[in-house]
């Protein structure tokens, strides 16, 4: 999609801190981070959201999770803890339509989430 932030950051259009990278996923720094370790981990592939999610998008879903706990254990997360959200729609706070999983860490996170 041209117009989608997250595709623009994929093809270098746009700068970001990159954190991981492999075939299906990609991984930066927030730009607006809510911890220490604030982390967005997007699929190469548009996907508007997780209802957009289809059985063939299965494998690329694993990749978004096995790349948070990659991350959270490079930083050094595994021990203390660290939380991974997909926010879904506008009233749970989804700014940006490309399906992307938050990867937080650094400070105690409250439950629940506001």
């Amino acid at each position: 999609m041209s117009d989608c932030l997250f595709c623009r950051i994929l093809k270098g259009e746009i700068p970001s801190k990159k954190v991981y990278e492999d075939g299906d996923v990609y991984a930066f720094e927030d730009i607006s981070p809510q911890a220490p370790m604030h982390v967005l981990v997007v699929p190469k592939k548009h996907i508007a959201s997780l209802n957009a999610l289809e059985q063939e998008d299965t494998a690329v879903a694993g990749r978004l999770l096995l790349a948070a706990k990659r991350i959270a254990a490079d930083r050094g997360f595994t021990e203390t803890g660290y939380r991974t959200v997909f926010n879904v729609g506008p009233d749970a706070g989804m700014a940006v339509a490309h399906l992307h999983l938050h990867v937080l860490g650094g400070r105690k996170l409250n439950w629940p989430p506001g």
